[in-house]
C-alpha cells in the first residue's frame, strides 16, 4: 500500500494546490489594486468636471449680474 512514489505525488499535488492558491490570492490583490485605481481616477474626473461646471456657472451668473442694472 505505502509507496514512496505515492507520497511524493501527494506532496507534489499539495505544492501545486498551494501555488495555485497563492497565485489566485496575488491575482485578487492585483485586481483590487486596479479597481481602486479606476475608482480613484473616476472620482478625480468627477471632481474636475464639477469644478469646471461650477466655474462656468459662476461666470454665467456674474455676467448676468453685470448686464442687469440695479
Amino acid at each position: 500500500m505505502y509507496s514512496p512514489k505515492s507520497e511524493s505525488k501527494l506532496r507534489e499535488d499539495q505544492n501545486i494546490e498551494r501555488a495555485s492558491a497563492l497565485f489566485k490570492k496575488e491575482e485578487r490583490i492585483r485586481e483590487g489594486a486596479n479597481a481602486m485605481a479606476e475608482y480613484k481616477a473616476a472620482q478625480q474626473a468627477v471632481r474636475e468636471k464639477t469644478a469646471r461646471l461650477r466655474a462656468l456657472r459662476l461666470a454665467r451668473d456674474d455676467a448676468k449680474q453685470t448686464r442687469t442694472p440695479g
